[in-house]
Parts: structure tokens; C-alpha cells; sequence
């Protein structure tokens, strides 16, 4: 029960800009929280991320991007500044379908920040202004380019720019965690350096030939989409070749593990064995799953 009580979460959604974003702060860990002030703390961030004009571009209600952020908070180090992980979800809708195909999975483990009770979250995209606020609109920005991404060739290269300029605007702030390369192969700095990189290219063009091309067409044409997703599939070993180390693979099969293996559990797929070997050396972990395709040829 206790956990239940302690977990925030928004039931309200405004309808308003480029993402329809839940937003829920998980604060068990805290000794003693004062539960008013981190529901102003999650409002706050609901607000922030609901309600900022993160594109130029025109949405509908229904066109707006889902996604979901679950903070959960391990730490209080003083009254106003907290430590724990931010976790990143976001989909889009697949044509002529009720299905919406996962874009992004992430967990983030470098999470601190300062939050005062009723003071107004400000972002500036030329300068850091403060960690929570830097954070959150990297990632909604991200969520954004990895959408445009999937329905035009490369269409989110504009917001993951924006993205670059916030892990650029941050790398002075010794206080902030995530944003510089020595801090690990897993964080924002090398997120955002693997989308941008020329050794990522072809990749950049898989997400659009995986969804646009792809999954798009599901309904009308399964048997073609699933030759085209699984050539889309192995034409990533040049990159995987060149970068195996690159965080932005980690986030792919993260993300969509469970989906490839549900396009290829029904039907004949000529290509099989290539591309489960070619899965099974990219995701090791997964490797039972990958067997699945196998046994459904």
C-alpha cells in the first residue's frame, strides 16, 4: 500500500504541443517526503514537458507524440537537490492499425538535480540553466527527432542537434553527471554522438525503412514487409562492424526486441538463419528469443 500511495501520477493531460508525455515520480526511497511538494514536483515537470513549444510544426491532439517518464528518486542530498534515474519510453502509431510500435526505451542512472517548491522550470536551448530542466528537454527532443525520424529520411536531424547543443552546453557543469564522454559509453553524451555520427548513418536510414517502409505497410503486404525489415535488419552489420560498442544499439534492442521477434513469428522468411545469427551476435542476451524466429519458419 505504501508504495501505491507514493507513486505519482498525472491522470490529467492537456492538450497542448508535440507531445502527450505521463509523467509519474516514484519517491520510496526518501525518508520522510513531504508528499505535497514532490506532486508540485511532478506537475511541474508535467507542465514543462506538455506545454513548451518544442518544434515550429503545427500538431493536432491526435498527432501527438505518446511517451512516458518515470523518475524515481534513490536519494535526497539536501533539501532542494535529489539523485536517482529517469526512465524514457515513446511510440508512434503504425498505419491502418490500433498497434503503436516502441521508438525509445531508456534508462537513465545519472540523474541529479536541484528542484525548489513553485519555481517556475526554465529552459534556454543556448544556455545551461539547470540540470532538471537540461535533462528533460534533451530527452523531448530526442522523443521528437526519433519520431521524425521514423515517417522522413533523417527528419529529425534539426531536434537532434538541439539535443547535441544541450550535452554542449552542459560539458562546464561539474555538478551534472551524463552529459561528458569519459563518464561512460552509456549516457547522454554518447547517445546523441552515435545518432549524429557518420558511422550511424545507415542506421538513421533503418528507422525509416523499418517503420515507414516497413511496418506502415504491415497489413496490406506482411509477407513483403517482413523481407523488407529483415534486409533492413542485416544491412545494419556495416555499422554494427564499425561500432559495436555504440550505446545507440543497446537502445535498439531495448526497445524493440519483442517486436521483431513478433513480426517474424508467423510466415516464411527466406533470409532467417542470416538474420537470427546476424541478431543473435548483436543481442547475445536476447538469444533465446532470436530462436524464436527460427522455430516459427
Amino acid at each position: 500500500m505504501r508504495l501505491f500511495c507514493i507513486i505519482l501520477f498525472s491522470p490529467i493531460y492537456f492538450f497542448a504541443q508535440e507531445l502527450n508525455c505521463k509523467v509519474s515520480i516514484n519517491y520510496s526511497s526518501i525518508p520522510s517526503p513531504n508528499k505535497e511538494m514532490f506532486n508540485s514536483m511532478r506537475q511541474s515537470i508535467y507542465e514543462f514537458i506538455n506545454n513548451t513549444n518544442w518544434t515550429n510544426d503545427i500538431f493536432e491532439n491526435e498527432e501527438r507524440i505518446d511517451c512516458t517518464i518515470l523518475i524515481r528518486l534513490d536519494q535526497q542530498i539536501s533539501s532542494d537537490e535529489y539523485s536517482g534515474s529517469i526512465s524514457v519510453q515513446s511510440s508512434r502509431p503504425i498505419f491502418k492499425t490500433l498497434y503503436n510500435s516502441p521508438l525509445l526505451n531508456i534508462f537513465d542512472n545519472q540523474f541529479r538535480f536541484k528542484y525548489v517548491e513553485f519555481q517556475t522550470l526554465e529552459f534556454n536551448e543556448n544556455n545551461h540553466l539547470s540540470n532538471l530542466t537540461s535533462i528533460l528537454a534533451y530527452y523531448a527532443y530526442l522523443i521528437i527527432g526519433m519520431d521524425y525520424d521514423t515517417f522522413s529520411l533523417k527528419g529529425g536531424d534539426i531536434f537532434f542537434k538541439k539535443a547535441e547543443k544541450i550535452v554542449s552546453n552542459a560539458q562546464n557543469d561539474n555538478y551534472a553527471t551524463g552529459w561528458k564522454s569519459f563518464e561512460g559509453l552509456d549516457n547522454r553524451y554518447w547517445l546523441i554522438e552515435n545518432i549524429l555520427s557518420l558511422d550511424f548513418e545507415n542506421m538513421r536510414s533503418f528507422y525509416y525503412k523499418y517503420h515507414r517502409e516497413g511496418l506502415d505497410n504491415f497489413t496490406e503486404k506482411p509477407d513483403f514487409v517482413r523481407e523488407h525489415i529483415a534486409e533492413s535488419i542485416i544491412s545494419l552489420r556495416s555499422v554494427w562492424n564499425q561500432r559495436q560498442r555504440g550505446y545507440l544499439f543497446q537502445i535498439f534492442f531495448d526497445t524493440k526486441t519483442d517486436e521483431i521477434v513478433n513480426v517474424f513469428s508467423q510466415g516464411n522468411l527466406m533470409q532467417s538463419d542470416q538474420l537470427v545469427n546476424l541478431l543473435t551476435e548483436m543481442s547475445p542476451n536476447s538469444s533465446e528469443k532470436w530462436k524464436k524466429i527460427l522455430s516459427s519458419q
